[in-house]
């Protein structure tokens, strides 16, 4: 059983290159399902109908990060698409769901979306305990779980490897767009990296223009950042996962680029 998560989905170019290149990565790993971040694709936020043109390339399912309420239309989109998922972790009663239980080539995987605190703005609950929650909230009712970490320190998504070792078959760091080389198996069995990396501009800062993001450190008056020019990149990691032990057998980072 693969399961692929792909990272951050920034500006448009990261859309087009999730639609040529998802459904052939796929292929080549026997991906049964796929996860893919898409708080980004409005550069703050994401719209509907682009949620849509994810899914439409082939993801199983979105998930959203502090970015969530970016652009205000996806509001009422949270409450009504189940394949979406926002912080789980935010106050209860904000629109949306932070976790989900979804067929996976006849087996039941849990999904659960958690934002980090540290760095971070938003006042979020506490990732951890919120994890304990929604693991023993669904006890017996999936066969296996993956978590995503939405979070700026690294040691946060570390922690949280270790902490749901042996509990989650997965766990995976999103937002940084800076992909790490640190993907494995834990002791107990958990697959885990700290980063996915970023589905967008290749040569950019984040998916800027870097001349933008130049410009900004060095003091200067900046525009509105816009997506940079040239070569793309989707990045991602597939993990394979015995739905037996709900365990993780192996890990492995994707880097697909496509000309500009």
């Amino acid at each position: 059983m693969k399961i692929l998560a792909v990272g951050d989905v920034v500006f448009q170019p990261g859309l087009e290159i999730l639609r040529r290149k998802l459904r052939a990565v796929q292929k080549a790993h026997g991906v049964s399902f796929t996860i893919v971040n898409g708080e980004n694709v409005s550069g703050v936020g994401v719209t509907p109908e682009q949620v849509d043109r994810i899914l439409d390339a082939g993801a199983d399912l979105v998930t959203l990060g502090n970015h969530v309420y970016g652009k205000r239309q996806i509001i009422p989109y949270l409450d009504d698409c189940p394949y979406v998922l926002r912080p789980a972790n935010y106050a209860p009663q904000q629109p949306g769901r932070g976790w989900g239980i979804f067929d996976c080539a006849g087996w039941r995987l849990l999904v659960m979306n958690l934002i980090g605190r540290c760095d971070m703005k938003f006042g979020a609950e506490n990732p951890f305990l919120m994890a304990d929650r929604i693991l023993r909230q669904n006890e017996g009712q999936y066969d296996f779980a993956v978590c995503e970490i939405h979070a700026n320190a690294t040691s946060e998504k570390l922690a949280m490897g270790y902490y749901l070792d042996g509990r989650a078959a997965a766990v995976y760091g999103t937002h940084t767009h800076v992909q790490t080389a640190d993907e494995r198996v834990n002791p107990k069995g958990t697959g885990y990296i700290t980063d996915l990396g970023m589905t967008g501009p290749l040569w950019s800062v984040l998916g800027v223009d870097p001349r933008q993001s130049v410009a900004m450190f060095r003091g200067d008056l900046t525009e509105y950042f816009r997506a940079a020019e040239g070569e793309t990149a989707l990045m991602g990691a597939v993990f394979d996962i015995d739905p037996e032990t709900g365990l993780c057998r192996s890990v492995e980072r994707v880097f697909e680029r496509m000309g500009g």
